[in-house]
């Protein structure tokens, strides 16, 4: 166990170093900043009508405005707000359902981890378009919760996969062995020994899930299948094809939000390769 666990113990000391996860993680937090404190320096709704029509940026309106006079910076980072809430929610929600399926069906193993792989391949293979546009035209449910619920639950499959393997190859160490010959029960077992010799592994699959939440949230807000109250990045790009914003020449309605999501997941996407080399002793730039 000691000998497991140091690796993780001296990759802090890396973490200073390593420049791609310092770069991805300069620009989540630039974006997070933004998306939590701008908003309150915003003296209108996002949607409110503010302005000229289809105004170019300026000194005023620093991302122009709509062709209905609507502040296009202003629906920029709300919408940065509604950006990191489904990220957090719909990959949260899958995070968590992942690592419960894939512990238990790594450690118990025999029909436990039959049925529970055979659940996990169901979801894997499940139309999710389909499920949504029949969830949209019977049910109605069209807000940033059900969005980020729906997403939860049809995106944890391949972590499910990836955990249950991890688990399945932990589950024969001694420490394991040691602690279920101690007479600890099942979740204590998973929680205390193999989930902390799992956490860096379990934070980069969080880290990815929550990039791969935000990206499903704004392509069903783009073609849309997402939220119609409110505001979100997708949205805006949704409302911009709508009223034809590039045959109009109006290149600051759709670069900014399609620019915000390609940074944000981008920069996700570049931090996980930098904590994979830090975690990793075989990948370290030294």
């Amino acid at each position: 166990m000691t000998a497991t666990r140091a690796p993780r113990r001296e990759a802090p000391r890396f973490v200073p170093r390593n420049g791609k996860l310092i770069a991805g993680l300069t620009v989540v937090l630039a974006f997070l900043l933004a998306a939590l404190f701008v908003p309150l320096t915003v003296d209108h709704a996002p949607n409110e009508y503010v302005g000229p029509a289809a105004a170019p940026p300026s000194a005023e309106y620093w991302f122009g405005t709509t062709t209905f006079g609507q502040d296009v910076f202003a629906q920029f980072v709300y919408g940065l707000r509604a950006t990191f809430l489904v990220g957090l929610l719909g990959g949260g929600l899958a995070a968590v359902i992942g690592m419960a399926v894939g512990f238990v069906a790594g450690y118990r193993g025999g029909l436990v981890d039959e049925v529970l792989t055979m659940l996990t391949n169901i979801v894997l293979v499940l139309p999710a378009l389909v499920v949504l546009l029949i969830v949209n035209a019977y049910l109605g449910v069209r807000d940033v919760g059900a969005q980020a619920l729906f997403i939860g639950l049809t995106s944890w499959p391949w972590a499910a996969r990836a955990i249950r393997a991890q688990t399945f190859s932990l589950r024969s160490r001694d420490f394991v062995d040691l602690a279920r010959l101690s007479g600890m029960r099942t979740p204590k077992i998973i929680a205390r020994e193999i989930a902390p010799n799992m956490s860096s592994y379990l934070f980069m699959t969080f880290i990815l899930l929550f990039g791969g939440a935000i990206l499903i949230a704004a392509s069903l807000d783009f073609i849309g299948l997402g939220p119609t109250e409110g505001v979100s990045l997708g949205l805006m790009l949704n409302n911009a094809a709508r009223w034809s914003a590039l045959h109009l020449g109006m290149w600051w309605w759709f670069v900014p939000p399609g620019a915000g999501i390609t940074a944000v997941v981008g920069a996700l996407y570049v931090m996980n390769v930098g904590l994979d080399e830090v975690f990793n002793p075989k990948l370290r730039e030294m």
